[in-house]
C-alpha cells in the first residue's frame, strides 16, 4: 500500500493549525507559588495537558490523566508499545518580545508564540502523524502511546510519576530537538555555587539577581549597591557607560546619592548552548568586580567574573573534558542571586552552573572539581539530586535505522546520527531517541523572545512523523 503523506497532511494542515494556535494560549509556565493538590505544577502547565488530552478525547483515541502530572494518548493492539513523548510546559516568556509570547502571531510564514518550537509545535505534528493512521484505518502490530509531560523543562518530576503508575514503552522517539535524529545526549546536572551574604568592602551591594531558570541564558540581570560616595557613584555611572558601549550589551544606571542601581541587558539563549547567548549576569559582574566589594558579595561578583564569565566548557573552573563522540561539556550559569544577609547566611546567595556532559565525566566529579577551583575563594558547592547520565542508542539499531530513511525519502537529503547537549525525554527509553521537529540550516529560537516555528517545518514534521511512526508500528 502505498499512502501519499504529504496529502493526508495537507488536507488537515487547517485543523492542526488551528489546534496548535488554541494549545499555545495557554500559558503553561511552571509556578511553584501556585502548586495545588490537582495542579502539580502550577495552573498552567496543568491546563496545557488538559487541553492536549483533550483533543485525543476528541479523535477518538484512548485517553489517561494521571493525576495532571502527565498523560497519554493511545491506539492499536500488540504486545509492544512505540512511545512518543511531547511536553506542553514551556520555559518562561521573560523580556524582549515584539508580540504577546501567549498570543500566537502568524507572520512571514512563520508562527510566533512561546512554546511554538519547543514543545509544542513539534508535539502538534506529531500529534497529527498519529491521528492521520488512526482516521485512514492503517493495520498495526503494536500500540502507540503519545505520553503528554508537563515539567520537562524543570525537574521532570511529571515523568517520574507517570512511570511510577505506567510501564514504560517499549522504544520510541521525542519530537523535541533536531532531524535528521538525535541519538546521543550528553549528561545535564546542576551545581550551586554558594557564598556568605555580608559586606566588609567599601561598597555594599544589596542585591544581585539573574536569569529565570538553570537552563536559559540569562538575558537580564540587575544589581542595586551603595558607592562610598556621591561622587563615586557618578563616576561609576560614566564607567558603566563606557563599559556597555565596549562590549556586546546594553542597560541602564540610575544614581541617587550613594544610591546605585544597574540593570544590564544581554541575549538569552537555551542552556545547551550557552555560546549563543550573552550572559547578562556574568557581563555584570566583570563591571562590579573592578570595585571595592568585600566580604561574601566580593566572592560571589568575583567568582563570576573571574570563573564563571564565558566559561562555555569549564576551563576556567578546570573541568574542561572533551569525548571523541560525544564533544565537549558545556557549562551555563543560569541563576545568580545575592541578598545582603549580615548573619552570614549562603541559602539566598548563589549561582548555578548548569553542566551538560559526555561520557567520561560523572556528575561526582564535576562538583569534586568545581569545588577545587572556587573554594578558594571562600564558596561551598552543592549538587542536584537531578543527575541525568549520558545516553545513546547506537546507529545500527533498527529504530535510528528506520527514521533515518524516512527522514532521507522525505528530504532527499543524507541522514547522520547526532548528538547534543541538550536533554529530552527520548532518554527515558533505553531505545529512546529524539527525531526533530526542527530541520538543518533552522533559526534556533528556543529558550528565547520572539520565539517561532516555521510553517513549512511544521506540516514537513508532520509528513515525516506520520510514516514513521507507521513503519515502526506497522
Amino acid at each position: 500500500m502505498t499512502i501519499d503523506w504529504k496529502k493526508e497532511v495537507e488536507a488537515r494542515k487547517d485543523d492542526l493549525l488551528n489546534d496548535l494556535i488554541d494549545l499555545l494560549k495557554v500559558k503553561s509556565e511552571r509556578e511553584d507559588d501556585k502548586v495545588t493538590a490537582d495542579a502539580p505544577f502550577g495552573p498552567g502547565p496543568r491546563d496545557a495537558l488538559l487541553h492536549m488530552l483533550a483533543y485525543g478525547e476528541r479523535d477518538g483515541f484512548t485517553v489517561k490523566n494521571v493525576d495532571n502530572y502527565a498523560g497519554h494518548i493511545e491506539f492499536g493492539e500488540g504486545d509492544e508499545t512505540l512511545g512518543i513523548f511531547g511536553h506542553m510546559d514551556v520555559v518562561p516568556a521573560g523580556d524582549g518580545w515584539s508580540t504577546d509570547p501567549y498570543d500566537p502571531v502568524i507572520n512571514d510564514n512563520k508562527i510566533y508564540a512561546r512554546g511554538s518550537s519547543d514543545d509544542k509545535g513539534p508535539s502538534m505534528a506529531a500529534y497529527y502523524g498519529m491521528k492521520i493512521i488512526k482516521e485512514l484505518g492503517l493495520p498495526l502490530s503494536k500500540k502507540i502511546r503519545f505520553v503528554v509531560g508537563s515539567d520537562e523543562e524543570s525537574g521532570w518530576a511529571d515523568m517520574d510519576y507517570y512511570f511510577e503508575h505506567e510501564e514504560k514503552p517499549d522504544f520510541g522517539f521525542s519530537p523535541d530537538a533536531n532531524f535528521p535524529i538525535i541519538n546521543g545526549e550528553k549528561g545535564n546536572v546542576t551545581l550551586g555555587i554558594h557564598f556568605q551574604g555580608n559586606n566588609e568592602g567599601d561598597f555594599t551591594l544589596q542585591s544581585f539577581t539573574a536569569g529565570l531558570r538553570e537552563n536559559m541564558v540569562p538575558g537580564t540581570a540587575t544589581a542595586s549597591f551603595i558607592a562610598p560616595s556621591t561622587e563615586e557613584a557618578l563616576a561609576i555611572e560614566k564607567a558603566f557607560f563606557d563599559y556597555v558601549e565596549a562590549n556586546p550589551v546594553t542597560g541602564t544606571i540610575e544614581t541617587e546619592n550613594e544610591q546605585v542601581t544597574i540593570e544590564l541587558v544581554g541575549k538569552g539563549a537555551h542552556g545547551a548552548s550557552p555560546q549563543s547567548g550573552i550572559n547578562a549576569g556574568t557581563f555584570l559582574a566583570v563591571f562590579l568586580d573592578n570595585y571595592a566589594f568585600g566580604g561574601g558579595a566580593k566572592q560571589f561578583i568575583h567568582a563570576a567574573a573571574a570563573y564563571v564569565h564565558e566559561d562555555f566548557y569549564g576551563e576556567k573552573l578546570g573541568v574542561a573534558y572533551e569525548d571523541e563522540k560525544m564533544g565537549k561539556l558545556t557549562m551555563n550559569a543560569g541563576l545568580f542571586a545575592f541578598k545582603a544577609n549580615q548573619a552570614g547566611t549562603q541559602a539566598d546567595n548563589f549561582i548555578a552552573l548548569n553542566f551538560r556532559y559526555p561520557k567520561g565525566v560523572t556528575a561526582e566529579g564535576l562538583e569534586i572539581g568545581v569545588e577545587r577551583t572556587v573554594g578558594m575563594e571562600g564558596a561551598t558547592v552543592t549538587r542536584n539530586d537531578r543527575n541525568m547520565e549520558p545516553h545513546y542508542v547506537p546507529a545500527d539499531d533498527p529504530l535510528v535505522e528506520t527514521l533515518l530513511a524516512v527522514y532521507e525519502e522525505h528530504t532527499g537529503e543524507k541522514g547522520f546520527e547526532q548528538i547534543i547537549g541538550g536533554g529530552t525525554y527520548g532518554r527515558l527509553l533505553k531505545r529512546g531517541v529524539a527525531y526533530g521537529a526542527m530541520f538543518p540550516g533552522y533559526v534556533d529560537t528556543m529558550h528565547q523572545a520572539n520565539e517561532f516555528m516555521s510553517l513549512d517545518d511544521l506540516f514537513n514534521a508532520a509528513v515525516i512523523y506520520a510514516d514513521a511512526i507507521y513503519r515502526l508500528a506497522k
